[in-house]
């Protein structure tokens, strides 16, 4: 593997593997899902089942185990070092219909990354267009309503994963 800079990579919020680790992996692509991995002498056929570039994570599958993997450049494992992982941490949320009203447009579709302040849907309540964000980077795991759909306050309208 090409070493580009300090990279570890933290998988399942357990095992943490530095840069002299991941160089030691050979990764080969077959397309833009699934690649093979020789390690130790093994080979692993392994699937990319979800991917976050913004948040760098990852999910794979290899031998029908899910794994989440957490990628960390110089300046994340900086911040880290420092005990400023914390500052400027948005949780992702799901998003509830604020007030009553008619969905009149739906901009996002589920399995799309949404950056912080996108916008998901446009909700008329009171002959007014309201216009509801994305509250922070994130997936959409689920739309649960449609174009034309009534809604009451606090309806989920779309469910949210980081």
């Amino acid at each position: 593997m090409k070493h580009l800079e300090d990279i570890s990579a933290k998988v399942n919020d357990q095992f943490e593997f530095a840069n002299k680790d991941i160089d030691q992996l050979d990764f080969t692509p077959i397309d833009d899902r699934n690649f093979h991995i020789l390690a130790n002498g093994k080979s692993y056929r392994a699937e990319l089942v979800s991917r976050n570039f913004q948040r760098k994570r990852f999910t794979i599958k290899i031998n029908g185990s899910k794994y989440e993997i957490n990628l960390a450049d110089a300046y994340d494992q900086m911040v880290e070092r420092l005990g400023l992982g914390a500052i400027n941490t948005t949780v992702v949320a799901d998003i509830i219909a604020p007030m009553p009203g008619l969905v009149l447009q739906v901009m996002a579709k589920k399995g799309e990354s949404v950056t912080a302040g996108q916008p998901i849907l446009i909700l008329e309540a009171m002959k007014m267009e309201n216009v509801i964000k994305a509250t922070a980077d994130g997936i959409i795991a689920d739309i649960s309503v449609s174009k034309g759909a009534a809604v009451e306050k606090g309806q989920l309208l779309v469910k949210m994963e980081d």
